[in-house]
């Protein structure tokens, strides 16, 4: 059933009652009976509560599946993740260019500044991340989506690195960092699905999977979650 069509019938739904009952409204005006325009806004406060929760809901699911939940993700749980973690809804299931086979993943950096020290992390939202057909036995596909979760994970260890090079606790300046590798790290997610067309251009996908390993190993002294500063606003 396309969007259209559902959409056309949501609001028949919502429309022609209320239309019927405003004629009815009319009627019983030109008769003289009083309590019919009270009846009338009853009737549409409530018809119009109802859409508005049926929307509501609609929304929150298309947004998060909380009927088969599954808490966000730390990067360490990498390598358990396939598609069966993926349980996000779209209540309108597309096809991406006439295949059954796309999926899309939700990944964001997450960080806390206190106590002289900043936490950052990377996280995969399996709630928000959907694929059409979880049985696919597509693994390119499943790797495409995989290293959008490194890609992630790949910026949050810059972010470490950049405030690793601080000499002092600035709160400030970890905050512009931040924002910065997310900005950064948002680019660069782009770019990725352009250049590989989504995992189908297979020589462009090898390259970003070699070049997102090279440089997540390079970082390595950086996949702790968390950057401390002595007393003497030090790094140790």
């Amino acid at each position: 059933m396309s969007e259209n069509l559902i959409a056309v019938l949501l609001l028949s739904g919502y429309f022609i009652p209320i239309t019927y009952n405003l004629v009815m409204l009319i009627i019983e005006i030109t008769k003289g009976n009083k309590l019919a325009l009270k009846k009338f806004l009853m009737f549409l406060k409530y018809s119009t509560l109802i859409l508005l929760t049926f929307v509501f809901t609609f929304g929150v699911l298309n947004h998060t599946n909380y009927l088969n939940y599954e808490s966000p993700l730390t990067y360490d749980k990498y390598e358990d993740i396939t598609f069966e973690n993926f349980r996000g809804l779209e209540l309108f299931k597309k096809t991406f260019y006439g295949s059954k086979k796309f999926a899309y993943v939700v990944t964001s950096i997450e960080s806390e500044i206190k106590d002289n020290s900043v936490t950052i992390q990377s996280l995969f939202y399996p709630s928000r991340s959907f694929v059409y057909n979880k049985n696919t036995n597509s693994k390119e596909l499943l790797i495409h989506e995989k290293y959008h979760i490194k890609i992630t994970e790949l910026f949050v260890r810059k972010g470490k690195q950049r405030i690793s090079n601080l000499s002092n606790f600035d709160e400030d300046k970890i905050s512009e960092i931040i924002k910065s590798i997310k900005k950064e790290e948002r680019n660069f997610q782009k770019k990725y699905d352009y250049d590989t067309f989504h995992s189908y251009v297979l020589s462009e996908q090898k390259k970003y999977e070699q070049n997102v390993d090279s440089l997540i190993n390079l970082l390595s002294e950086f996949k702790d979650t968390k950057v401390k500063f002595n007393e003497k606003d030090k790094l140790h």
